[in-house]
């Protein structure tokens, strides 16, 4: 059941006040205000174009709003701004009704698009860093979002699996086979060291870089040998991949994985096609899409290479070929690459190739959900000490074990699994909440102690929250009865405002792709009660009372425990 917010319902009453008085084309825009429940503004365009004085035009726009309805009453402010309150029943009444519904009111306004999300992208044969926390944790969070809200999601981890390397890894593993390792053995740790030990023949062996090469090629043309041996390789990575999403906690599979030499028979294709169609043009022996605006510091045209001079095909035709099967394939009405900021370019053009090409109609949106870098205390991107990259699951690791000293000074009576697994909760929710609280667009400074404070814009204070909520409704003595003739206190009113606005706030994130909206509402939220709370007596309040304020906790804690579940942490009864 969709539960219009206040606003919606106080914009449509504007709306129809305004054609009342012959003003169809105004527009309102109903939001917070510090001076009263909601501001209405658009008065102002209309007067101008109407050559009027705004402020008599909202003195008629008041004294035409409907006499019944959620509003107590209305004001001019300013040069042409209506100021107005609601009703306590009005507020009353939006607590039972998103009480009384499973998704608190929130609609479906996604259901019917299709959208596909790109995150994370690991590299097969290498392991997973703090450059894939961001795109990874984005992702996800997009990702529970956009179904919650009734969109049909496709999940697509775009894993490099593909390229020269694969001919110098398969090759050495040929010429220097490993002992079988033990099952305890951290395989992706195995494959990095098989990785740095090729890369050096590879390097300083020419004999060998030729062999490597020649190995390619037979990857190419699918020698058995070969491709067994590449196999392998895909998926004692795929396997490490896994785990690391079990233990990050979000929704990627295998079965979300679809590596680039998945697209490896479409690439000629694309190539001829874009050729044949005069969108890309023979250069110096590549072929290139050029661009008007794009060029180099030289002043020279940049191009998008679909096809290198060698013959060869990069990331650019794969990157093609993956949008168009997407498009045609999956039916997508939206695409979003979560992928760090420095590839804005690369997206940039490659969009554009693929509208000019007819493969991306212009009813089908493609996004490059970019994102800064994690930083560390120096802040340059974060490194360990000895100045290699920071690997994701050390990261994971220290953020558990800082944890559970966290957890076990707030609650010392827990111990053992029951310890260890809400240290995990804590742990990784705090790494997901400090990069999801950032603006994506942000570079952001890795700091595990503010991240895990109890206080503060932190997903622990939230989860905290929570836990008190819990505790304090399972303690009450009645049921949480909404009683809408009740008055409220003002900071009654003030929470179940704060409530009220949890649909409007999802569909703000959804808009522009960022996750931190949710944060800060979230954040909001929960001092909002905490200032409730400590106005208002719930357990010793009189019975009418007392069933209104159990109310307001009981959604005030069910809306920070799917809001946490949105941005994929976890929400423990306890803490």
């Amino acid at each position: 059941m969709t539960v219009p917010s206040l606003a919606s319902s106080l914009s449509d009453s504007v709306t129809v006040a305004a054609a009342s008085l012959g003003l169809s084309d105004l527009a309102p825009l109903v939001r917070r205000s510090e001076h009263a429940d909601f501001q209405a503004d658009g008065v102002l365009a209309a007067a101008r174009v109407l050559r009027r004085n705004p402020r008599d035009l909202a003195a008629e726009l008041v004294a035409a709003l409907p006499a019944v309805g959620p509003v107590a009453s209305a004001r001019i402010a300013g040069p042409g701004f209506v100021n107005l309150d609601v009703t306590d029943a009005a507020l009353l009444a939006q607590v039972a009704a998103r009480l009384d519904d499973p998704r608190l009111g929130v609609g479906t306004p996604e259901a019917g698009v299709t959208t596909v999300i790109d995150y994370s992208q690991p590299n097969i044969a290498k392991e997973m860093h703090v450059g894939h926390l961001r795109s990874t944790i984005i992702g996800d969070a997009l990702v529970r979002i956009l179904e919650h809200l009734g969109g049909a999601v496709v999940r697509r981890n775009h894993i490099g699996d593909w390229g020269t390397q694969f001919g110098m890894l398969i090759q050495h593993r040929f010429e220097q086979p490993e002992p079988p390792a033990a099952e305890d053995t951290d395989t992706v740790r195995r494959l990095a060291a098989l990785y740095r030990r090729a890369r050096a023949a590879f390097d300083t062996d020419p004999a060998f870089a030729e062999r490597a090469r020649q190995r390619v090629v037979a990857l190419q043309g699918g020698d058995p040998a070969t491709v067994t041996a590449w196999r392998d390789i895909v998926a004692e990575s795929s396997r490490y991949f896994t785990e690391v999403y079990q233990q990050l906690d979000v929704l990627l599979t295998e079965a979300d994985a679809v590596g680039e030499s998945a697209y490896n028979d479409e690439l000629p294709r694309i190539a001829d096609e874009v050729e044949r169609t005069g969108v890309a043009v023979v250069s110096d022996g590549a072929l290139c899409v050029f661009f008007d605006e794009v060029r180099g510091p030289d002043g020279r045209p940049t191009p998008l290479i679909v096809r290198k001079s060698d013959g060869g095909f990069g990331y650019a035709a794969t990157d093609l070929a993956a949008l168009r099967q997407r498009v045609v394939h999956l039916d997508a009405d939206r695409l979003l690459y979560v992928v760090d900021a420095r590839q804005a370019l690369h997206f940039r053009m490659v969009f554009d190739t693929a509208r000019r090409a007819g493969w991306l109609p212009s009813a089908v949106s493609a996004v490059h959900v970019a994102f800064g870098t994690v930083l560390g205390p120096d802040g340059r991107p974060f490194k360990t000490r000895a100045g290699d990259t920071v690997r994701l699951v050390d990261l994971l690791t220290e953020a558990v074990d800082r944890a559970r000293s966290v957890v076990a000074g707030k609650n010392p009576d827990l111990t053992g699994a029951a310890l260890d697994e809400r240290a995990r909760q804590v742990g990784i929710g705090a790494v997901k909440y400090a990069d999801l609280a950032t603006g994506r667009a942000r570079d952001y400074t890795y700091d595990p102690e503010r991240m895990l404070a109890l206080t503060g814009n932190t997903s622990v204070y939230l989860q905290y929250a929570h836990a008190r909520i819990r505790s304090i409704l399972a303690r009450a003595d009645g049921d949480a009865v909404v009683d809408t003739g009740t008055l409220l206190e003002p900071a009654e009113r003030a929470l179940v405002l704060d409530l009220d606005a949890f649909a409007d706030i999802l569909d703000e994130v959804v808009a522009g792709y960022e996750p931190h909206r949710l944060c800060g509402y979230l954040y909001r939220l929960a001092q909002t009660f905490t200032a409730f709370y400590e106005r208002c007596p719930v357990l010793r309040a009189d019975a009418q009372r007392r069933g209104v304020r159990l109310a307001l906790c009981r959604l005030t804690g069910d809306t920070l425990r799917t809001g946490l579940h949105l941005l994929g942490i976890e929400a423990p009864e306890q803490l």
